[in-house]
């Protein structure tokens, strides 16, 4: 596994204006949906601006996340689970590799959609983490069906197909994440290379260390911190959906020795069960059908069954169609 660079290239990413994207029939607005079907066949990652999300949510969200990885280890424990399927667990990525990269990660994650159904079950330490993620998980997910509506229409998916209403009643699952300093960051990795299962995720971060693969030279650059900005990337399900037209993006997570970083990601997806395939609309005689269908269900039994941080394949690989 490639090791972190010390000082590693900026990403040219684009930044999405999201209020012009609000402005119905506007020249602006179409510009807007352009630079966003460019970033997602291109890139499969963008950063939004003027997203909606209000900058006291934000920093009130990083600010209890800190508050909980503060606890006592006594009392994240009550939560420690290797069971990727429960609702609610604490777990770390702590990992030797002997010789090779390490990983250096702590980690929170739950579900998120409809809140009702799942907030009981969050931590009750400190007292208003569940009043205020809670408060982070409602606005991103309005963000996260805004963005994906918009994607959809991009590809000219018939809007009949009941998929906005999929995506409204979808998963949500909100990922906490807490890397310390590492004394040694050119040796070790917050998070190793992968994509994501979802349809979409969107990042929320206190301070630089995503990294995306270029691929158009195949080397790491790291995506420039915009203050308030958030990050948006494509998932495994969307390339599927749009049969290849958008790209899931390979991404990690670097270290540094002198701060914690905090990040707060969401990840969309449709129901646990609901199968994504690709759209009829996307599939002809002269562009075929790429990919076989799955749902989050088939992700996590699949993520069960891997060790995630080797070298092995991400979940996109094995939904591949080998006659393409």
């Amino acid at each position: 596994m490639q090791r972190p660079n010390s000082a590693p290239k900026e990403a040219n990413v684009p930044i999405i204006d999201m209020a012009a994207l609000r402005n119905i029939g506007s020249e602006e607005r179409s510009r807007v949906i352009e630079e966003i079907r460019e970033a997602s066949c291109r890139f499969g990652f963008f950063q939004v601006v003027n997203h909606g999300v209000s900058e006291p949510v934000l920093d009130e969200a990083l600010s209890v996340a800190s508050k909980f990885f503060d606890l006592p280890t006594e009392e994240k424990m009550k939560l420690l689970s290797g069971d990727v399927h429960k609702p609610v667990r604490f777990g770390t990525s702590l990992k030797n590799d002997g010789d090779k990269v390490q990983f250096w990660r702590v980690f929170l994650k739950h579900y998120s959609n409809p809140l009702n159904d799942w907030i009981h079950m969050w931590p009750q330490n400190p007292p208003d983490y569940r009043e205020k993620m809670g408060r982070w998980s409602e606005e991103v997910m309005k963000l996260g069906i805004e963005v994906m509506t918009t994607l959809i229409e991009i590809l000219g998916i018939n809007p009949t197909n009941n998929l906005t209403q999929k995506i409204e009643n979808g998963m949500q699952v909100v990922a906490v994440n807490y890397y310390p300093p590492c004394p040694q960051p050119e040796l070790a990795l917050g998070l190793p290379p992968h994509s994501d299962y979802s349809c979409l995720t969107i990042l929320h971060q206190s301070s630089p260390g995503l990294e995306i693969m270029d691929s158009e030279d195949n080397t790491w650059k790291l995506v420039p911190f915009v203050p308030g900005a958030l990050q948006v990337n494509i998932g495994d399900h969307f390339q599927v959906l749009s049969n290849g037209l958008y790209k899931s993006v390979l991404h990690r997570a670097i270290l540094n020795n002198s701060e914690t970083r905090i990040s707060i990601a969401s990840l969309f997806s449709l129901g646990l069960d609901d199968k994504v395939d690709p759209a009829k609309e996307l599939v002809s005689a002269q562009n075929p059908k790429r990919y076989r269908e799955s749902s989050l269900r088939d992700f996590l039994n699949f993520l069960a069954n891997n060790d995630f941080g080797s070298e092995g394949k991400n979940f996109i690989d094995i939904l591949k169609l080998k006659n393409n």
